[in-house]
């Protein structure tokens, strides 16, 4: 319960201090980067040398990258029906197409799963959503605003990419079963420890509402697919199909469940894909994804009662 308090007081801080002028106009940027390059680094190193590599974790890995992939055929097929210009089209897809996975979706699976489920977390954050962002998020976001980006150039900045550097230290740390030293993990512990309420105050200082006018249909689709669409083909996918059970699976179907990610419709609006729309669905479709959150952990619960 105390997570839950955690989580809906740092939003409500967040779009307090904002509003009343307390937060500088573009103060969630410098927390986006202390969170991004040093907090989210800090839980990598602290979290994944004690995962137990195997098969499975394959399953949250893929979460956002079948997100990305979906995403592109949805709102390209759809762009093509509405008639939709390249900018809303690539709005669209970077948008919907990358989940809230760290800045909301640790403190969410933390409060539900405790700290066990973090682990899951980061294999579907930097594997995942991180790397996918950094690769066909950037070229997505170049493409549909006219720009051309040099493979090198992506691969460059990938490389010098502070969460992805932590990563592949992690995995090495796994893989080589390296002890990290107690004073050592402890730093990491405390520096992750600063993700959740960091997140979550940028989070409430960036959320905004705007009058809809031509942009209602665009958002309609945008969290349709997002909150909806997206988490039902996983459910149908790892549940149904496949036939997967256990705590990683559940805390990466959640992960599918997530609103939209901030540092999406950020490089998206940069890439002058849309800004207004961009931040309304961010506005809207965070905070409505804590009902469709609430929504799909039921199904789920329900699902395994039966035996699904």
């Amino acid at each position: 319960m105390s997570n839950i308090i955690l989580l809906f007081l740092c939003l409500f801080l967040g779009f307090f201090l904002r509003k009343t002028k307390l937060f500088p106009e573009n103060g969630h940027l410098a927390l986006n980067s202390f969170v991004i390059n040093i907090s989210l680094s800090a839980l990598s190193l602290y979290y994944i040398p004690k995962i137990t590599l195997n098969l499975q974790v394959i399953f949250p890995v893929m979460v956002p990258w079948i997100n990305i992939g979906l995403a592109i055929l949805f709102f390209t097929f759809l762009g093509k029906k509405m008639n939709g210009s390249k900018t809303l089209i690539g709005a669209l897809i970077m948008c919907a197409g990358f989940g809230n996975t760290s800045f909301v979706g640790i403190p969410v699976i933390q409060s539900l799963y405790g700290e066990s489920g973090l682990k899951t977390v980061m294999l579907v954050d930097q594997p995942g959503s991180f790397v996918a962002l950094s690769t066909l998020g950037i070229t997505i976001a170049s493409f549909y605003s006219g720009e051309k980006v040099a493979i090198s150039e992506i691969i460059k900045k990938i490389l010098k990419f502070p969460p992805f550097i932590a990563f592949c230290v992690a995995v090495l740390l796994n893989l080589f079963n390296v002890n990290v030293p107690l004073q050592i993990d402890d730093v990491f512990a405390n520096l992750g420890a600063t993700t959740v309420p960091l997140a979550l105050v940028s989070v409430g200082s960036q959320l905004r509402w705007q009058k809809l006018d031509h942009d209602a249909k665009p958002l309609f689709w945008a969290l349709l697919f997002k909150l909806i669409l997206f988490p039902a083909i996983i459910f149908i996918l790892y549940f149904l199909i496949l036939k997967q059970r256990g705590e990683m699976i559940e805390v990466a179907f959640l992960e599918s469940a997530m609103g939209p990610m901030v540092t999406a419709a950020i490089i998206a609006a940069a890439h002058k894909l849309e800004p207004k729309l961009c931040n309304l669905i961010l506005g809207v479709g965070i905070p409505l994804s804590f009902v469709t959150l609430a929504f799909w952990y039921i199904v789920m619960k329900y699902s395994g009662m039966l035996g699904m």
